[in-house]
């Protein structure tokens, strides 16, 4: 089981549709690319990920699926840099793993690729952010060496909490 990242194709159109409805059910835009036309959002994707004709208040960020044996089971944006909402609230990373696939160590595996793949490009430390009462998130990052700078309010119904990871390390393997 080699979990990967790679950008969405043509032929996912069915089961990250279905994803992102599941996750709307717990108030979570699984697909960040808004549209109808599969070919639109995809379009959309390559854009941000090459970082041209950004959309106001985007960076940019490349949105991959996590696929294990051909299977997608989550998902991760990585943002490049940071505005003042990513760092206050969203962070370098924003990943998630449907339902029936938690618990099995892919979110973890998910947010180290992430780490790696921003350390490749040069990002030295990883803003990683979530909802105080998410303990899921809290033990993956602080599994992916995140280090709890504060506890925030930013306005919703949930504080947020605010990690930093050192890149340096990312290309390790975590427990």
């Amino acid at each position: 089981m080699t979990l990967q990242l790679r950008a969405p194709r043509p032929g996912d159109e069915a089961a990250l549709r279905r994803l992102h409805a599941q996750f709307q059910r717990e108030a979570f835009d699984f697909l960040l690319a808004d549209g109808d036309h599969w070919d639109s959002i995809l379009a959309e994707i390559d854009r941000e990920a090459l970082g041209v004709d950004l959309r106001p208040g985007r960076v940019r960020a490349e949105f991959l699926v996590a696929e294990v044996d051909g299977v997608i089971v989550g998902r991760t944006s990585i943002r490049y840099a940071l505005t003042d909402f990513l760092r206050e609230v969203g962070g370098h990373v924003g990943y998630a793993v449907a339902p029936e696939f938690r618990r099995r160590g892919h979110a973890t595996e998910i947010l180290r690729l992430s780490v790696e793949r921003l350390a490749g490009a040069g990002v030295d430390r990883v803003l990683v952010t979530c909802d105080d009462t998410n303990l899921g998130s809290i033990r993956t990052i602080e599994r992916c060496g995140g280090v709890l700078e504060d506890v925030r309010d930013v306005g919703g119904s949930v504080p947020k909490r605010r990690y930093w990871i050192e890149a340096a390390g990312a290309g390790q393997s975590l427990n």
